[in-house]
């Protein structure tokens, strides 16, 4: 009974040290005699107990690595700290066992030195507006020299860049007198388009008011060209109706003369008529002053 319970006991454990379970994602360094062996993929993976041996656990999945934040000197020489994260993944994972001591200790100095390189040849502002640019840059270098190892870098960011505090006041004030200056010049341009809109608004209205007093004296002429005109024709048709009536009536030249006379008076009582007399018409006047001198005469003597 106690040897079946033996020889149980011994084909359990060469059961264990045989049959071996690979999870999804992860595969197995195998070792036979101290040399590497073979990669056992995901599944069941059956090894020679005592002679074979599992080196090592590697994880294929995508990982991460929080590099330390470490103290840069810029271009300017202005001391920053910079955080930065690594997500790589292992691609060769016998190389990531047997080419290099530590892998997460690799990547680790390789990105500190690769960092403070890169930065070293910036200045302060410039670190801030070309975040991307670093971080390409550290991605490119970093996935060349991990490449031997069987490592692929598949990016690099920069969590956070802190200058020293002094720094950090000064650019506050710097922002505080840029937000300043902005709001004057938007200021300074609003006054200014303001200015332009009331003096454009004057200039229209005084156009508008040269117009209105245009088009008021163009009417105001044309009405007071149409009353002479009127006052014309009434006339004409005054004397129109004289003539007639002289012409219809046979009479002698004294007559034609007085009622050219009364005609003319009539006309000449008109604001905007101006009459002009043939020299011939003052003879027939002075005729007209004899006679009326004459019935005069003969008056006072009856």
């Amino acid at each position: 009974m106690g040897f079946l319970l033996v020889v149980f006991i011994i084909i359990v454990v060469l059961a264990f040290k045989t049959i071996k379970v690979v999870r999804q994602s992860e595969v197995y360094i195998i070792e036979r005699l101290g040399k590497f062996h073979k990669v056992a993929d995901a599944g069941l993976t059956i090894i020679v107990p005592f002679i074979d041996t599992v080196r090592s656990v590697v994880s294929l999945k995508q990982q991460t690595m929080d590099i330390p934040p470490q103290g840069v000197i810029t271009s300017d020489n202005v001391t920053i700290t910079i955080d930065t994260v690594v997500f790589y993944k292992i691609t060769d994972p016998a190389k990531a066992v047997y080419e290099i001591q530590s892998l997460k200790k690799g990547i680790e100095y390789l990105s500190v030195t690769t960092i403070r390189d890169i930065v070293g040849k910036m200045e302060l502002d410039q670190t801030f507006s070309s975040r991307d640019i670093i971080n390409d840059k550290l991605r490119v270098i970093l996935d060349e020299a991990t490449d031997a190892w069987g490592c692929k870098i598949d990016r690099v960011e920069i969590k956070d860049i802190t200058p020293p505090a002094d720094i950090r006041d000064a650019m506050e004030k710097q922002m505080n007198a840029e937000r300043n200056k902005r709001a004057l010049i938007l200021e300074a341009e609003a006054e200014r388009q303001s200015a332009i809109t009331l003096a454009e608004g004057r200039k229209q209205a005084a156009i508008l008011d040269a117009e209105a007093d245009r088009e008021s004296r163009i009417r105001r002429a044309t009405g007071e060209a149409e009353a002479i005109k009127q006052v014309a024709d009434a006339k004409a048709q005054e004397i129109q109706r004289v003539y007639d009536a002289i012409k219809n009536s046979n009479p002698d030249e004294k007559l034609v003369q007085i009622k050219s006379l009364e005609t003319l008076q009539e006309v000449a009582k008109g604001e905007a008529n101006k009459i002009f007399i043939p020299f011939e018409a003052t003879g027939a006047l002075s005729s007209l002053g004899a006679i009326k001198d004459v019935m005069t005469d003969s008056k006072k003597k009856d």
